[in-house]
């Protein structure tokens, strides 16, 4: 078969979060494991050549770039389309949750969430039509359809009315780096990264839906009742609408305590979940939530929030709170560094949960959608 894949997300350098870490992952499992047939790679700019996995992938850069909704248009309306007018593959598989309308190529879309249906606001007006416009098109229009959990698949059959056979749930995972690390290097770490002091730890782009506002203020309710010396590092790049987050951490009174890091690398970031007295990761919305694995796969201690996907991933081994409630969130902090106790069953169970989730699952769970769908 000749299978083109959008991988748009498979963006040059050391740059991939969520949705791209996802194509990774399944895509160079995918390839490897199917050398009878041809991945035709879609990128829209120039690629990395990291990215052709094997000898059966096959580049093809599409242009224009498409990081603006019209060029989104452009892109996958104008170029894709084309394309697979004048190649007609076997199938498409998308993994970003966008596709193409303009084509009878059997399409397999992977949707990762459906937050901009709930959080409009948290969006630019342009950006939010064309989602709005486009995205539940691109579920119907799609033979099948991949949510990245079963809230998200959820979502999908309530927000859009589509039959949940249509739907197969394939996880994210930590990858094989993500361990617990010495006691010599965690203390190498806190040494490094918090003055030696204990920390707790936030992994995740700045933007609204990761609710950094809530936490800020109940790491800083958490300082005052406690006087604890725990430090709060946050970990990723400055995203969209993080203006508020910054405001809030102006306001702190303990905001001396709080270090943004920036990226780091991913052997620092394996360091730094290890080495953290708990990772906070409390979104009030998400359609999987990697930090929470990664931490645990870490032997790390993990607060979340109660709500979205966030329980399912986390299973029994996360402390819940309500990521509305900055009390609920001050309470978990307190509770978590004050109780070794409860640390060390989060973290025996947390090293348990973490075992559910592998990336060979994924990609097998993917194949499997991707044959079916070419069965039916």
């Amino acid at each position: 078969m000749n299978i083109a894949v959008n991988v748009r997300f498979l963006l040059p350098g050391d740059k991939l979060e969520g949705i791209g870490r996802f194509t990774y992952e399944v895509l160079k499992r995918i390839v490897v494991a199917h050398p009878e047939h041809t991945f035709h790679f879609l990128f829209d700019r120039p690629y990395d050549e990291r990215y052709l996995f094997a000898d059966n992938v096959v580049p093809h850069v599409l242009l224009p770039p498409a990081r603006h909704p019209f060029l989104f248009v452009a892109w996958f309306e104008g170029a894709v389309a084309l394309w697979l007018k004048m190649n007609r593959p076997t199938a498409l598989l998308s993994t970003d949750g966008f596709t193409t309308l303009t084509t009878h190529v059997p399409r397999l879309t992977v949707i990762h969430d459906l937050a901009f249906e709930h959080y409009p606001e948290n969006m630019s007006g342009l950006e939010w039509r064309y989602y709005q416009y486009f995205v539940p098109r691109f579920a119907r229009a799609s033979e099948r359809l991949v949510a990245v959990s079963e809230a998200t698949r959820q979502d999908i059959v309530q927000t859009y009315g589509i039959a949940p056979t249509k739907i197969s749930v394939v996880y994210n995972a930590a990858d094989a780096c993500f361990r617990p690390q010495p006691q010599a290097t965690q203390q190498d770490t806190r040494d490094r990264f918090s003055a030696g002091k204990p920390y707790f730890l936030f992994v995740g782009a700045l933007q609204p839906r990761k609710n950094l506002v809530n936490l800020l203020r109940a790491f800083d309710q958490f300082k005052t009742a406690t006087g604890s010396p725990m430090k709060l590092l946050i970990v990723g790049r400055t995203a969209w609408k993080a203006g508020p987050i910054f405001e809030v951490y102006q306001q702190l009174q303990h905001r001396h305590d709080v270090h943004l890091t920036g990226r780091v690398t991913d052997v620092e970031l394996v360091q730094l979940y290890a080495a953290a007295l708990a990772t906070t990761y409390v979104p009030y919305f998400e359609g999987f939530g990697i930090p929470i694995v990664e931490a645990q796969a870490c032997g790390c201690p993990v607060i979340t929030s109660n709500i979205s996907s966030l329980p399912e991933v986390a299973g029994t081994a996360a402390r819940l709170a309500d990521p509305f409630s900055v009390d609920s969130l001050a309470t978990a902090l307190i509770e978590v560094a004050g109780n070794a106790n409860l640390r060390a069953t989060l973290v025996a169970q947390g090293l348990q949960n973490a075992r559910r989730f592998s990336w060979d699952a994924s990609a097998a769970a993917l194949w499997t959608a991707l044959s079916e769908m070419l069965n039916e």
